[in-house]
């Protein structure tokens, strides 16, 4: 069982990193490359001999319109909906939305597929996922939907997203892009477009960050499409949702992988230059998995993994971030422990590496994902 006590020091961080990314050069995760959905960088200001300058790309905004009660349940924009955020009490089976295209006019009704349980570490309770039902359901572009709740339902609330075509924002990247650390290329929240303000509510960090000894790891999987021809906008919009709609403050997740193997930093851990950690080699608590996220590093592959495996190149930088942590920490990859949440004093025996699923109750990673699991473990071990 790992010591809840013990913490990583930034020097033996970076020098354990820094020997997994070498161990497994001779098979390194897939490069990443900027989102399709930035602009070409602008050119830099002339830069000091010997040094790199900044550069600075645009962005679409998000764009969002948020509703709830009753007028949560029809919605109209004057922006084509990507996704749309929905979230209520009661029971997860049996909601149902129909989307309108200006095209063709209101289509079919589609069940929910409700999906990841996730939300903040509550002090002093028991482990409770919130909200009980939510789901992100992709809109291809709608410009409406109405939403039809199960029986006994209620607070419902939807927000209809649009990270594609808003106007352009402009934000400023590191010289070079994608970041790598240790030898390991990802891309900073900065490359995929996260807006920092969204971090902030009355100009207050609605989430400050908050850092314990790594002790597991989480897989999830995203139930965005499979395909995506735009992950970075994707991204943006799991932000969007889990920081806004959810009131969680950030992304939910420490990291997050598209299926070409790309790595996204996701939840927001300072400006050290270490994704996921403080200074000091703790993990920053996310929201991934509710009342079990303080000292659990959550990893998502986006897309919908129940009916099929990820990609090779995802499952590769899945298994190397995998790795990267397990090694880093000194945790072994095929272990079984007891997880104590220092934040509530909740426990639960679990793999190591285990899947949403083993944590609370959700179908996630998907059915496919979660019985490669085993096998993961032992990739990663070898690594």
């Amino acid at each position: 069982m790992p010591n809840p006590s013990s913490a990583v020091s930034r020097r033996t961080l970076v020098t354990a990193i820094g020997a997994t990314a070498a161990a497994i050069a001779t098979a390194p995760a897939a490069h990443a490359a900027a989102p399709s959905t930035t602009a070409a960088p602008s050119t830099p200001a002339p830069a000091a001999p010997g040094t790199q300058a900044a550069r600075t790309v645009t962005v679409p905004a998000t764009r969002a319109r948020s509703a709830a009660g009753r007028a949560a349940a029809g919605v109209r924009t004057d922006f084509p909906i990507q996704y749309v955020g929905v979230s209520w009490d009661g029971p997860r089976r049996g909601g149902a939305i129909r989307l309108h295209h200006e095209e063709t006019g209101p289509g079919s009704w589609q069940p929910i597929a409700t999906g990841c349980a996730g939300g903040p570490d509550v002090a002093g309770t028991a482990a409770k996922a919130a909200p009980v039902s939510a789901a992100l359901v992709p809109a291809g572009g709608a410009v409406g939907y109405d939403l039809r709740l199960p029986d006994g339902a209620t607070n419902l609330r939807s927000t209809a997203l649009d990270t594609t075509t808003g106007p352009a924002r402009t934000t400023t990247l590191s010289p070079t892009t994608p970041v790598t650390f240790c030898g390991v290329e990802y891309l900073s929240r900065a490359a995929w477009g996260a807006d920092e303000s969204k971090r902030f509510k009355n100009g207050v960090e609605n989430s400050p960050a908050k850092y314990y000894p790594l002790q597991t790891l989480t897989v999830h999987h995203t139930d965005t499409p499979n395909a995506d021809p735009d992950p970075a906008a994707t991204v943006r919009a799991i932000y969007e949702y889990h920081a806004i709609t959810n009131d969680w403050g950030d992304i939910g997740y420490h990291f997050l992988i598209d299926e070409a193997g790309r790595i996204y930093e996701g939840r927001w851990s300072g400006d050290d230059g270490i994704p996921g950690h403080d200074a000091n080699g703790n993990a920053v608590t996310a929201f991934h998995t509710a009342g079990f996220n303080s000292g659990n590093l959550g990893v998502a592959l986006l897309g919908t993994l129940v009916n099929q495996e990820p990609t090779a190149k995802a499952r590769r930088s899945l298994a190397l971030v995998l790795a990267l942590a397990a090694r880093t920490h000194g945790l072994d990859p095929q272990a079984h422990v007891t997880f104590v949440n220092p934040v509530n004093g909740v426990t639960k025996p679990v793999d190591l590496i285990s899947g949403h699923r083993d944590w609370l109750a959700t179908d996630c990673p998907g059915g496919i994902m979660y019985g490669t699991l085993p096998a993961l473990r032992a990739e990663v071990a070898a690594l």
